[in-house]
């Protein structure tokens, strides 16, 4: 049933396709513990962010602040993806989410006691940079331990919903909190929710995984997970295409503040209530993923179309209120992309090698933040942030011309290859998750 039949045939199909992975008591499990953790994320975010720009009023300072979080993801993100192939992840994840709170209750002392200086910052988010590298591709990559082939890209779709309805919830909390009882609060609640996924975690039946044996250890395993991303076309663009864009738009920690003080002259409200917007629309269009059974190339490069026009619109927004009703199309169209791009990769890599492959997917999504930043920053210093803005705009709608024509070219390489047959499997490389690769790999 297509996903309008679903819809007309009441709310309840809706609900039950669009929320079928919560069948399973594990995914429940991680489910409900995201939605506290991320909101106490998103929170610590818009208050490391602000609190930065308070203590500097340096545009620059905001980018690389951004860089040095995401740094090491860069230079180690397929260590991590190794780490995650070669190690129970519901371990790794454990130790991940428990130094995440040591980070957050550090942050919170720092501020709490009047002693927080720039460098201070600066030092947290690097270390925060170096849990992620170990805790992003187990977290992208045991999606599928917990959901299942069958309904990974479900999974996918409702951890978007998890992040951009968080992203509503934890800038409202932290703009109350920041306007209220002060910074620091937003750092010590965010340290007590990873409690939340840490209980998740443990509660968990390990027997109810969809494991596969430990990879034994071996050289070139790295060397090794980069060919295969590499040589997948399936594969490559996204990660590609990921790489640009992580660069060039999503830069969204960098600018939002700096809309909000230097283009609409506001306050911290005006930052939350940018972000809260952004994240409304995110929420939307994760809830349409989910009930959306099957990722495709041709959907990618739709929505990545949709991204770069929203993007420029909301840079040239002449009101507040306008570039908030904007950011809540650029938001859904945002998670649409990652959502899909995101399904793309977990469904057509081998289960040997997804870890690997959702490092890839964090460097560049990530990782790629350290140079976009910096350089965001910049522009935004020197042009404005509605010039900044507006160049990854551009960039984002210049990648989804680039990627219709690789694709188009692929679908012209099968033809020349299968001749009269290969009408169908062109349209297969097109319009579904993957030619020749079974989810089930």
């Amino acid at each position: 049933m297509s996903l309008r039949g679903k819809i007309m045939a009441g709310p309840g199909a809706f609900l039950r396709t669009t929320f079928r992975s919560l069948r399973t008591r594990n995914y429940r499990l991680w489910f409900a513990g995201q939605i506290v953790s991320q909101s106490g994320t998103w929170m610590q975010s818009v208050a490391q962010y602000w609190l930065v720009l308070q203590l500097s009023h340096n545009a620059l300072y905001l980018g690389i602040t951004a860089a040095l979080q995401f740094l090491p993801v860069l230079f180690l993100g397929p260590i991590g993806g190794l780490v995650a192939d070669r190690f129970d992840k519901r371990k790794v994840l454990l130790a991940a989410q428990t130094a995440f709170t040591v980070q957050a209750l550090a942050l919170w002392i720092v501020v709490a006691n009047g002693s927080v200086r720039v460098w201070m910052v600066w030092l947290l988010a690097l270390v925060y940079g170096f849990i992620t590298v170990v805790d992003s591709p187990s977290r992208q990559s045991f999606v599928m331990e917990m959901a299942g082939p069958d309904d990974v890209a479900n999974a996918v779709a409702l951890n978007s919903i998890i992040v951009n309805a968080s992203r509503i919830v934890g800038p409202a909390l932290a703009g109350v909190l920041i306007a209220t009882a002060g910074l620091s609060w937003a750092f010590l609640v965010n340290a007590v929710s990873f409690a939340a996924v840490i209980g998740a975690l443990y509660a968990m039946d390990p027997a109810e995984l969809h494991r596969r044996p430990p990879l034994p250890a071996a050289k070139g395993q790295i060397r090794a997970g980069l060919r295969y991303a590499w040589n997948k076309w399936e594969l490559r663009v996204p990660i590609l295409m990921m790489a640009v864009m992580g660069t060039l738009a999503y830069n969204f920690s960098v600018l939002l503040p700096l809309y909000a003080e230097d283009v609409f002259h506001r306050g911290a409200g005006a930052y939350s209530g940018l972000t809260v917007a952004m994240g409304i629309g995110a929420l939307a269009a994760g809830l349409l993923m989910a009930a959306h059974q099957r990722p495709s190339h041709r959907l990618l490069v739709n929505v990545t179309l949709a991204f770069g026009a929203t993007i420029l619109a909301v840079a040239v927004a002449p009101t507040l209120g306008i570039g908030m009703a904007l950011l809540v199309l650029m938001g859904g169209a945002s998670v649409m992309f990652i959502s899909t791009a995101n399904s793309l990769l977990q469904l057509n890599s081998s289960s040997a090698m997804r870890g690997r492959v959702m490092a890839l997917w964090a460097m560049v999504f990530q990782g790629s933040t350290p140079v976009g930043a910096l350089f965001s920053g910049w522009v935004a210093g020197q042009f404005g942030a509605r010039v900044a803005l507006g160049v990854g705009g551009i960039a984002t709608m210049l990648v989804a011309v680039w990627a219709a024509l690789a694709l188009r070219r692929v679908q012209s390489a099968h033809t020349a290859t299968d001749g009269a047959a290969s009408g169908d499997v062109a349209s297969a490389a097109f319009d579904s998750p993957s030619p020749a690769t079974s989810p089930t790999r």
